[in-house]
């Protein structure tokens, strides 16, 4: 009797280890892969930011009808290169009165959310790092947790100026979050899914911006106030705060923030391209170079933006987000759940 339950035992055992071997090799497995994919998808980021900068100082130049970067490289394309290396070969100098680690360590953890952003993203119907079925609200949880991170930051380095630079932009993005986060529930609403690759099949027969225009003016709207794009590059004026928060940032660190602000417009212009314009639908191109073409437009329209508009005051920023983006953006949740039950 001793020995029959002292095989079923060994016997239960060993299935117990081949299941728990089986579970722990697929998770191994699924790592791996989840990390390859980061690693390729911030291979793409890095290529994108590198382009988005030459691209926007030549057509900034362009429209001002300057020349832009023309010397380090043909048509300047090296001139980025040549920049982040001068950065990064300056010494990172920390002001005296500033908090070391809040310094240090604030700009790194923003290209860390901006970076996790971009894995959540799919870039394909079968090319994404990680497929939530949240991942859309994910990825506006992240976003969140800027604005705390540019207090911070700001109020870290000991300067006043780049601590009030530092409040005008928290005040202006928390502002633009509700008409954001808004939209994103009529989004979601229509689609009925906070998942990216749901969202985009919804859209196979007809783009989201055709059924909810107003949403995607209102989401472009605050969209750039939270990239902190121009009209709304609050953290920066040249009369009153210079650089803003990053004014007593040293080289190495001003070379992450840039490189931080082109994530964004990746992120950002991803975000309208799945939400609004189908994602990576199209005909006879492959989806990857539909994506890739509908993301450079919209990172296009970006830098025209930028260049054609001037800086608002901090007064009228707010005015427009709660007075007009927060009534409008209710508007078009109220109209979307009208749609939604047209169509059950």
């Amino acid at each position: 009797m001793d020995s029959l339950i002292t095989t079923m035992g060994i016997k239960i055992a060993s299935a117990i280890q081949g299941v728990l071997g089986i579970a722990q090799s697929a998770a191994i497995n699924y790592g791996i892969a989840a990390l390859l994919v980061g690693i390729a998808v911030m291979i793409i980021v890095t290529i994108f930011d590198y382009l988005f900068g030459w691209i926007e100082r030549k057509l900034v130049a362009k429209i001002h009808l300057r020349h832009g970067p023309t010397r380090v490289g043909k048509y300047g394309l090296l001139q980025n290169a040549a920049d982040f290396l001068k950065l990064f070969a300056k010494e990172n100098i920390i002001p005296a009165n500033a908090n070391r680690l809040l310094f240090l360590g604030s700009l790194p953890i923003v290209a860390a959310i901006f970076a996790l952003s971009a894995e959540v993203l799919p870039l394909t119907p079968s090319f994404y790092g990680v497929d939530l079925t949240l991942g859309l609200l994910i990825v506006f949880v992240l976003i969140s947790f800027v604005p705390i991170l540019i207090f911070i930051a700001g109020w870290a380095s000991g300067n006043k100026f780049a601590s009030i630079s530092a409040q005008r932009s928290v005040m202006m993005l928390i502002s633009y979050e509700i008409p954001l986060f808004i939209v994103i529930a009529s989004v979601a609403m229509l689609a009925k899914s906070f998942s990216f690759i749901s969202i985009v099949s919804a859209q196979s027969s007809l783009w989201y911006v055709a059924l909810m225009p107003l949403g995607f003016v209102v989401f472009f709207i605050a969209l750039l106030a939270e990239l902190e794009r121009p009209p709304f590059d609050l953290r920066e004026a040249d009369s009153e705060l210079i650089a803003g928060w990053l004014t007593d940032v040293g080289a190495p660190l001003y070379a992450i923030a840039l490189f931080i602000d082109y994530t964004r417009v990746f992120v950002g212009s991803m975000l309208i391209v799945l939400l609004f314009f189908g994602g990576w639908n199209g005909p006879y191109l492959p989806p990857s170079v539909w994506l890739a073409i509908k993301v450079l437009a919209v990172a296009i329209f970006v830098v025209i933006v930028r260049a054609t508009t001037p800086r608002m005051r901090l007064d009228r920023i707010l005015r427009l987000g709660w007075i007009w983006l927060v009534p409008l953006s209710i508007i078009n949740l109220l109209w979307v759940f009208l749609l939604a039950i047209a169509v059950v």
